[in-house]
């Protein structure tokens, strides 16, 4: 999971609708683009390949977990790339991850809005919550920590309309 994936499909897009952002940020996918046809379910779906290359998976809400809890405190920090976040929320990129403030695109807002690029970074989960939204985890420039569904009152799952970033995990 060292960037996030810049695989052109139909309906990907660059962040903020830059192309130079894919370079450095990644596409953005929604989650059935994510999924690529993928059955989830709502327990621990595991090594569900979805749009990621041969050999490696989109990673479980589990796996995040796993990821997390390796990390330990201040995970959020610890994961953030050294640069490019706003109002001094760069990381210190610990393990190599380098997460990147990419936004999100929130589907179904007037122009299909590009939000938070550059203060927050948000990734599918191969974990649906129902059948209209799935797990992600996100960062936030103003943030320490890896947020998840129901850990933070603004932090919600995300509907699968929605645009994010995708991490890939080696099988």
């Amino acid at each position: 999971m060292a960037e996030n994936l810049n695989y052109e499909v139909s309906g990907s897009k660059c962040p903020n609708e830059t192309a130079a952002n894919c370079t450095t940020h990644g596409r953005q996918y929604n989650w059935t683009t994510a999924m690529a046809g993928s059955a989830s379910t709502t327990l621990n779906p595991s090594k569900v390949q979805g749009i990621c290359p041969t050999g490696w998976h989109l990673p479980s809400s589990a796996e995040w977990t796993t990821l997390q809890n390796y990390v330990g405190t201040l995970a959020g920090t610890r994961l953030k790339a050294k640069s490019g976040w706003n109002n001094s929320g760069n990381g210190t990129d610990n393990f190599g991850f380098a997460a990147m403030p990419s936004g999100y695109i929130e589907y179904g807002t007037f122009n299909d809005v590009g939000r938070d690029f550059g203060s927050r970074g948000a990734w599918w989960t191969a974990t649906q919550y129902n059948a209209s939204y799935a797990y992600n985890r996100s960062m936030a420039s103003d943030g320490t920590s890896i947020y998840t569904l129901g850990t933070e009152s603004y932090d919600y799952s995300m509907t699968k309309n929605n645009m994010l970033s995708v991490r890939c995990v080696k099988d």
